[in-house]
């Protein structure tokens, strides 16, 4: 028997795991910039310092998700407060949308996160900035 609670809470686990993944995106795309501009003899010292920081507390920047009453709603902040939607997920299906909109999802799916095959590489490719998300 297919158990719809089972599978909620599963979506709700690899939406947290897309996150943390989003999270670590972001960690290291800004730890490769620093490092760029240390390449380049630019302020080596403040970019070194920024990498170290980086490392040891993290990024000022959170992504977790909103449950609604058909999608999570994965939004990323910012140390200002300032939010944004990355992207939506469907409760029930698992089925990953990029946002139109604060409020709605976009028409077609991109990814679905009952399907391991796709979930795996999502983790793996999905980036902070929602680039993945475009057809």
């Amino acid at each position: 028997m297919y158990n719809t609670n089972l599978t909620a809470e599963k979506i709700k686990d690899y939406t947290i795991m897309l996150c943390d993944a989003l999270y670590m995106n972001l960690k290291d795309y800004q730890i490769r910039a620093h490092k760029r501009s240390i390449e380049n003899d630019i302020n080596m010292d403040y970019h070194q310092q920024k990498i170290d920081e980086i490392k040891n507390k993290g990024v000022d920047v959170e992504y977790y998700y909103v449950e609604g009453k058909k999608y999570l709603k994965v939004i990323m902040r910012d140390t200002g407060g300032s939010k944004s939607v990355h992207a939506f997920v469907n409760k029930t299906t698992g089925e990953v949308y990029k946002p139109s909109s604060w409020k709605a999802p976009a028409k077609h799916v991109r990814y679905n996160l009952t399907n391991q095959e796709q979930r795996e590489w999502l983790y793996e490719n999905a980036d902070w900035s929602g680039g993945y998300l475009y057809l």
